[in-house]
């Protein structure tokens, strides 16, 4: 009990650097992570540095080139991935942008996608279906959320032409973690790439790119790692680089010599990245990292999201006029419900009243659901106030 009693007094002290943890009850970590004030003091500290320094000349570029390195070896170490691996980019579907324009697509080609894909990565679908005559189908999963084998029902779904399988390592609607190992096992023997849309999964799963072997891997700072918007990052895998043509082009991804000519592409991730960014919000991100390992280690940080999920799960199933999606308790921070009235609009109706008593959640439209994201960050007794409001709601 005192060991019990000290974390929740740590976690108390963490949570206090978080402005946004202090005046509401937060379940949208899918969506936006709330920024540490650190991470805030960070980008400024980096703009004022950048400000005094030029913002244009040699001392500039030299902070500039810092704040790109350390973001990556920080984004390395906790993916477990080599930093030359990684490319900087503004958001996941950049990164989705970069890998899905980069292959030579022949006309005849086939693309395959879950039927819980983002609507952004398959509008890119569609519009490389229609350029280059692909052809773009999708698999059931969702309906393994609680039955059946996803492993299975991709390679049902893959054809001898299928040149690039895409996929969220978690669904962004319900949660499912998939078994991204074995199927991209499957996928490989078939000789077709695997693009993983980790939108949800980077700064919540404990992971490792180098082992999992996944082709591409797109991500962003600003959902679990509670980073700025407007960072992301691509893991492209080595052996994969040089068959992957750089989409947008610009001054980072080229090699120039003493005439400023382009005499090659970068040799690492760099060569997808195009030219200025906002490189202050590269401080921030790395800050927001080093917040989080401080906490803990990728693994407990997950246990402690998981011991959070099955909580509210556990407390929702206990609810009359609540039906979860999941009939186990949830592998990610994600817990997706629905309610027995079945009214039209009254999701959206309780997400409005929620929001009013200061409890932010969100509505899904596919399936027609509430979704509320805990983070390690969560409190017990925050779930437990949300359990209070949905026992008072009456459509």
């Amino acid at each position: 009990m005192t060991n019990i009693l000290a974390r929740e007094t740590q976690l108390h002290q963490h949570r206090a650097q978080f402005p946004a943890l202090g005046n509401k009850i937060y379940f949208n970590y899918g969506g936006q992570g709330p920024m540490a004030q650190g991470v805030m003091d960070a980008i400024t500290q980096a703009e004022a540095d950048t400000q005094q320094a030029g913002p244009f000349g040699n001392q500039a570029y030299a902070l500039v080139a810092q704040a790109k390195q350390s973001l990556r070896e920080a984004l390395a170490s906790e993916l477990q991935a080599p930093p030359e691996t990684i490319t900087l980019t503004e958001d996941v579907t950049v990164g989705c942008n970069i890998a899905m324009w980069g292959i030579d697509w022949r006309a005849g080609d086939h693309m395959l996608l879950s039927d819980c894909e983002h609507p952004g990565v398959i509008a890119i679908s569609q519009e490389i279906a229609r350029r280059f005559a692909v052809e773009v189908t999708t698999c059931p999963l969702k309906e393994t959320l609680n039955t059946g084998d996803p492993v299975r029902v991709v390679a049902q779904h893959l054809r001898p032409n299928t040149r690039l399988v895409i996929l969220s390592h978690v669904f962004w609607n319900t949660g499912q973690v998939l078994p991204l190992d074995k199927i991209i096992e499957v996928c490989r023997a078939n000789n077709s790439l695997v693009l993983v849309d980790a939108a949800q999964s980077v700064g919540l799963l404990p992971l490792n790119l180098t082992a999992l072997g996944a082709d591409f891997y797109a991500f962003t700072g600003h959902k679990w790692l509670c980073g700025p918007g407007g960072v992301g990052g691509l893991y492209v895998r080595p052996e994969v680089r040089d068959n992957l043509q750089p989409t947008f082009i610009g001054l980072r991804g080229i090699v120039v010599d003493s005439q400023g000519q382009r005499v090659g592409w970068q040799p690492d991730g760099r060569r997808y990245e195009v030219s200025t960014s906002a490189t202050s919000l590269y401080a921030g991100l790395t800050r927001a990292i080093a917040i989080h390992q401080q906490w803990g280690s990728a693994q407990q940080r997950y246990e402690q999201i998981c011991d959070h999920s099955e909580y509210l799960w556990r407390r929702l199933t206990n609810l009359a006029n609540i039906q979860c999606l999941r009939t186990s308790p949830p592998q990610s921070g994600i817990v997706s419900f629905q309610l027995s009235e079945e009214k039209s609009g009254v999701h959206l109706q309780l997400v409005q009243l929620l929001e009013t008593q200061r409890i932010l959640t969100r509505t899904i439209a596919d399936p027609d659901c509430i979704r509320a994201t805990v983070h390690y960050l969560t409190l017990q007794s925050e779930i437990d106030q949300l359990i209070e409001a949905l026992q008072s709601f009456s459509p």
